[in-house]
């Protein structure tokens, strides 16, 4: 599957696989799909180290890759979080560990020195995606998040790129 640089038209379809994630999913925590205008955002941003990737078929977009500050402030600069997701299609045939590998190839060209990511839990396919890429369990917050009526975990990863 090729994977490249998300352009404008990539953004509904990012929008779609992400909004489902959000209505039935724990990936991530927002409850409401959020507006296009938040996937125009990280798709424009020119900070080093953000970038937004798809791996996209005949069919369409099948998943992407994104990475994107970790926080604020200006010493965290050379530190990124980084999100994978995946329409339900193509889980299961790889494409995380292809995206992930040109997401991390592209912050390290950007002299991003850490990459961290959260992985809800239970999520036993994140949590080999991650580890099979590199990166190395730091922790679990418990009970840090609440949706579905239920408490969630999640796991802290870090990848160091240089």
């Amino acid at each position: 599957m090729p994977i490249r640089p998300a352009t404008e038209q990539d953004l509904p379809a990012i929008k779609a696989i992400y909004d489902a994630e959000v209505r039935e999913g724990i990936s991530t925590f927002a409850t409401e799909p959020p507006e296009l205008d938040y996937w125009r955002v990280r798709l424009h941003s020119t900070a080093p180290g953000d970038h937004v990737l798809v791996a996209d078929d005949a069919d369409g977009v099948l998943g992407y890759s994104y990475s994107s500050s970790y926080r604020p402030r200006a010493a965290y600069g050379h530190t990124r979080e980084s999100s994978v997701y995946l329409a339900p299609r193509a889980r299961g045939r790889g494409l995380g560990r292809g995206l992930y590998d040109e997401l991390l190839a592209a912050m390290r060209a950007d002299d991003v020195r850490l990459v961290v990511a959260v992985v809800a839990l239970p999520n036993d396919a994140s949590r080999a995606l991650h580890l099979g890429c590199g990166f190395s369990s730091v922790g679990v917050l418990h009970e840090v998040g609440h949706k579905f009526g239920r408490w969630i975990d999640t796991e802290l990863f870090e990848r160091r790129l240089t």
